[in-house]
Protein backbone atom coordinates (compact mmCIF):
# COMPACT_ATOMS: atom_id res chain seq x y z
CA UNK A 1 0.00 0.00 0.00
CA UNK A 2 1.23 3.48 -0.91
CA UNK A 3 0.55 6.60 1.06
CA UNK A 4 1.87 10.18 -0.93
CA UNK A 5 0.64 13.27 0.59
CA UNK A 6 2.48 15.88 -1.59
CA UNK A 7 1.62 16.03 -5.46
CA UNK A 8 0.28 18.12 -8.36
CA UNK A 9 -2.50 18.65 -10.86
CA UNK A 10 -2.73 21.64 -13.87
CA UNK A 11 -4.80 23.21 -11.57
CA UNK A 12 -1.13 24.84 -10.63
CA UNK A 13 2.40 23.69 -12.34
CA UNK A 14 1.53 19.50 -13.24
CA UNK A 15 0.66 17.92 -15.93
CA UNK A 16 -2.66 16.03 -15.54
CA UNK A 17 -5.86 16.87 -14.54
CA UNK A 18 -6.71 15.51 -10.99
CA UNK A 19 -9.03 12.74 -11.91
CA UNK A 20 -6.42 11.26 -14.16
CA UNK A 21 -3.49 12.23 -11.49
CA UNK A 22 -6.00 9.96 -9.11
CA UNK A 23 -6.37 7.31 -11.54
CA UNK A 24 -3.04 6.27 -12.07
CA UNK A 25 -2.08 6.83 -8.60
CA UNK A 26 -4.91 4.11 -8.21
CA UNK A 27 -3.61 1.79 -10.64
CA UNK A 28 0.07 2.10 -9.47
CA UNK A 29 -0.83 0.51 -6.23
CA UNK A 30 -1.76 3.75 -4.01
CA UNK A 31 -3.90 3.49 -0.89
CA UNK A 32 -4.18 6.96 -0.75
CA UNK A 33 -2.86 9.64 -2.53
CA UNK A 34 -3.08 14.12 -1.32
CA UNK A 35 -3.77 16.31 -4.74
CA UNK A 36 -2.07 19.62 -3.05
CA UNK A 37 -1.74 22.19 -5.69
CA UNK A 38 0.32 25.33 -5.10
CA UNK A 39 -1.73 28.06 -3.25
CA UNK A 40 -1.29 31.81 -1.57
CA UNK A 41 -3.52 34.56 -0.61
CA UNK A 42 -4.87 35.39 -4.19
CA UNK A 43 -6.19 30.97 -5.23
CA UNK A 44 -6.67 29.28 -2.29
CA UNK A 45 -10.29 29.15 -1.38
CA UNK A 46 -10.32 28.21 -5.46
CA UNK A 47 -8.07 25.67 -5.54
CA UNK A 48 -9.49 23.76 -2.49
CA UNK A 49 -13.22 23.92 -3.51
CA UNK A 50 -12.22 22.37 -7.19
CA UNK A 51 -9.90 19.85 -5.67
CA UNK A 52 -12.76 19.08 -3.15
CA UNK A 53 -15.08 18.52 -6.40
CA UNK A 54 -12.85 15.94 -7.94
CA UNK A 55 -11.89 13.62 -5.21
CA UNK A 56 -15.17 13.43 -4.19
CA UNK A 57 -15.62 12.00 -7.64
CA UNK A 58 -12.58 10.04 -7.11
CA UNK A 59 -13.63 8.36 -3.85
CA UNK A 60 -17.23 7.78 -5.05
CA UNK A 61 -16.16 5.59 -8.05
CA UNK A 62 -12.52 4.20 -7.01
CA UNK A 63 -10.73 2.37 -3.30
CA UNK A 64 -8.52 4.99 -2.88
CA UNK A 65 -8.75 7.85 -0.84
CA UNK A 66 -8.47 10.59 -2.88
CA UNK A 67 -7.39 13.89 -0.55
CA UNK A 68 -8.05 17.63 -1.34
CA UNK A 69 -5.04 19.51 -0.10
CA UNK A 70 -2.56 22.69 -1.43
CA UNK A 71 0.81 23.80 -0.56
CA UNK A 72 0.87 26.99 0.46
CA UNK A 73 4.32 28.19 -1.55
CA UNK A 74 6.58 31.44 -1.23
CA UNK A 75 4.15 33.18 0.96
CA UNK A 76 5.78 35.34 3.47
CA UNK A 77 6.19 33.36 6.71
CA UNK A 78 3.87 36.16 8.34
CA UNK A 79 0.83 35.32 6.05
CA UNK A 80 1.18 30.79 5.92
CA UNK A 81 -0.70 31.01 9.22
CA UNK A 82 -3.96 33.24 7.29
CA UNK A 83 -3.49 31.07 4.02
CA UNK A 84 -3.29 27.68 5.77
CA UNK A 85 -6.44 28.69 7.86
CA UNK A 86 -8.37 29.57 5.32
CA UNK A 87 -7.14 26.40 3.18
CA UNK A 88 -8.63 24.03 5.73
CA UNK A 89 -12.24 26.39 6.17
CA UNK A 90 -12.76 25.42 2.19
CA UNK A 91 -11.82 21.93 2.62
CA UNK A 92 -8.74 20.87 2.36
CA UNK A 93 -7.84 17.50 3.98
CA UNK A 94 -4.41 18.06 3.98
CA UNK A 95 -2.10 21.06 4.47
CA UNK A 96 1.46 21.25 3.32
CA UNK A 97 3.94 24.65 2.94
CA UNK A 98 6.29 24.97 -0.03
CA UNK A 99 9.69 24.41 2.96
CA UNK A 100 13.21 26.24 2.65
CA UNK A 101 14.28 23.82 -0.31
CA UNK A 102 18.04 24.41 -1.01
CA UNK A 103 16.98 24.78 -4.78
CA UNK A 104 14.37 27.72 -4.72
CA UNK A 105 14.73 31.46 -2.89
CA UNK A 106 12.11 30.58 0.03
CA UNK A 107 11.92 33.00 2.08
CA UNK A 108 13.91 32.54 6.16
CA UNK A 109 11.60 31.98 8.40
CA UNK A 110 9.35 29.89 6.16
CA UNK A 111 9.99 26.76 7.88
CA UNK A 112 9.27 28.05 11.65
CA UNK A 113 6.35 29.83 10.71
CA UNK A 114 4.62 26.75 9.04
CA UNK A 115 5.54 23.95 12.02
CA UNK A 116 4.37 26.87 14.47
CA UNK A 117 0.44 26.68 12.71
CA UNK A 118 -1.77 24.61 14.16
CA UNK A 119 -3.57 23.95 10.49
CA UNK A 120 -0.31 22.48 8.62
CA UNK A 121 0.06 19.45 8.62
CA UNK A 122 3.60 18.97 6.62
CA UNK A 123 6.54 20.53 5.98
CA UNK A 124 7.92 20.03 2.81
CA UNK A 125 11.34 19.77 1.14
CA UNK A 126 13.09 22.02 4.59
CA UNK A 127 16.09 22.12 2.90
CA UNK A 128 18.61 23.08 5.84
CA UNK A 129 16.00 22.79 8.39
CA UNK A 130 17.68 23.61 12.38
CA UNK A 131 17.41 21.41 15.22
CA UNK A 132 15.72 23.95 17.09
CA UNK A 133 12.74 23.78 14.11
CA UNK A 134 12.30 20.01 13.98
CA UNK A 135 12.25 19.96 17.87
CA UNK A 136 9.62 22.22 17.44
CA UNK A 137 7.71 19.94 14.62
CA UNK A 138 7.81 16.64 17.17
CA UNK A 139 6.28 18.47 20.00
CA UNK A 140 3.83 20.10 17.92
CA UNK A 141 3.20 16.92 15.74
CA UNK A 142 4.06 18.44 12.15
CA UNK A 143 5.51 15.83 9.57
CA UNK A 144 8.37 16.42 7.93
CA UNK A 145 8.72 15.42 4.27
CA UNK A 146 11.62 13.67 2.62
CA UNK A 147 11.21 14.46 -0.95
CA UNK A 148 11.51 12.12 -3.97
CA UNK A 149 11.56 15.36 -6.51
CA UNK A 150 14.87 15.73 -7.78
CA UNK A 151 16.87 19.08 -6.48
CA UNK A 152 14.47 19.37 -3.47
CA UNK A 153 16.23 15.75 -2.24
CA UNK A 154 19.52 17.07 -2.59
CA UNK A 155 19.08 17.90 1.33
CA UNK A 156 17.48 14.66 2.18
CA UNK A 157 20.42 13.28 4.16
CA UNK A 158 20.64 16.45 6.68
CA UNK A 159 16.52 16.50 6.94
CA UNK A 160 16.71 12.77 8.07
CA UNK A 161 19.48 13.30 9.97
CA UNK A 162 18.06 16.65 12.07
CA UNK A 163 14.16 15.00 11.83
CA UNK A 164 15.52 11.49 13.38
CA UNK A 165 17.10 12.68 16.40
CA UNK A 166 14.70 15.68 17.35
CA UNK A 167 12.21 12.44 17.53
CA UNK A 168 9.74 14.30 14.58
CA UNK A 169 8.17 12.73 11.96
CA UNK A 170 8.92 11.83 8.74
CA UNK A 171 7.05 11.10 5.47
CA UNK A 172 8.17 10.17 1.65
CA UNK A 173 6.29 12.11 -0.59
CA UNK A 174 6.88 12.24 -4.64
CA UNK A 175 5.96 16.12 -5.30
CA UNK A 176 4.79 14.86 -8.07
CA UNK A 177 4.13 16.79 -11.36
CA UNK A 178 3.64 14.11 -14.17
CA UNK A 179 3.19 10.11 -14.41
CA UNK A 180 6.49 9.04 -13.98
CA UNK A 181 7.05 11.19 -10.77
CA UNK A 182 4.49 8.83 -9.08
CA UNK A 183 6.01 6.47 -5.73
CA UNK A 184 7.03 2.98 -5.98
CA UNK A 185 7.90 0.75 -3.08
CA UNK A 186 11.49 0.52 -4.91
CA UNK A 187 11.71 4.40 -5.10
CA UNK A 188 10.54 4.92 -1.46
CA UNK A 189 13.49 2.61 -0.51
CA UNK A 190 15.96 4.71 -2.73
CA UNK A 191 14.65 7.93 -1.13
CA UNK A 192 15.12 6.43 2.75
CA UNK A 193 18.64 4.41 1.87
CA UNK A 194 19.75 7.60 0.03
CA UNK A 195 18.78 9.94 3.01
CA UNK A 196 20.62 7.07 5.51
CA UNK A 197 17.46 6.51 7.25
CA UNK A 198 18.15 3.27 9.39
CA UNK A 199 16.38 -0.07 7.73
CA UNK A 200 15.02 -0.70 11.15
CA UNK A 201 13.00 2.70 11.08
CA UNK A 202 11.43 2.19 7.44
CA UNK A 203 8.97 0.36 8.24
CA UNK A 204 7.50 2.92 11.02
CA UNK A 205 7.93 5.93 8.00
CA UNK A 206 6.48 4.34 5.30
CA UNK A 207 3.78 2.45 7.09
CA UNK A 208 2.66 4.10 11.02
CA UNK A 209 3.64 7.84 9.90
CA UNK A 210 1.77 7.65 6.49
CA UNK A 211 -1.15 6.00 8.36
CA UNK A 212 -1.17 8.55 10.97
CA UNK A 213 -1.39 11.59 8.34
CA UNK A 214 -4.32 9.63 7.02
CA UNK A 215 -6.40 9.15 9.64
CA UNK A 216 -5.70 13.15 10.32
CA UNK A 217 -6.83 13.80 6.69
CA UNK A 218 -9.63 11.39 6.88
CA UNK A 219 -11.22 12.39 9.44
CA UNK A 220 -11.73 15.93 7.97
CA UNK A 221 -13.50 14.32 5.14
CA UNK A 222 -16.07 13.30 7.45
Amino acid sequence: MLFDFHTHSFFSDGVLLPSELIRRAHVAGYGAIAVTDHAGPGNVEEVVDALRRECEVARAHWSIAALPGVEVTHVPPGAIATVARRARAAGAAVVVVHGETVTEPVEPGTNIAAIECDEVDILAHPGLISEADAAVAARRGCFIELSARKGHAYANGHVARVTIATGAKLLVNSDGHEPGDLLSAKLIEIVLRGAAVPVELHGSIVDGHARQMLDKAVARLR
